[in-house]
């Protein structure tokens, strides 16, 4: 478990692709700069879709864990 805190939570657990997608996204747009996202999703798939995401958006894939059929992220929305 990673000890960076998140400003702001979605889970997005049951939601399959694409929604974790469009969720962090649209999310991530309301943040400011500097700000984290904690992303929660049960999609297997979201395991490349989210740092391929942050790759192609330039926001900060800070840390990825999976546990239990359980995805977690953490990204830094992009100065």
């Amino acid at each position: 478990m990673s000890s960076i805190k998140a400003d702001r939570r979605i889970d997005l657990s049951g939601a399959c692709c694409p929604v974790p997608i469009m969720e962090t996204n649209k999310t991530i747009k309301t943040m400011q700069a500097g700000e984290v996202l904690e992303v929660i999703s049960t999609d297997v798939g979201s395991h490349m879709d989210i740092p391929a995401w942050c790759r192609r958006t330039g926001n900060a894939l800070l840390h990825q864990e999976a546990a239990n059929g359980v995805y977690r992220y953490l990204i830094r929305r992009k100065s």
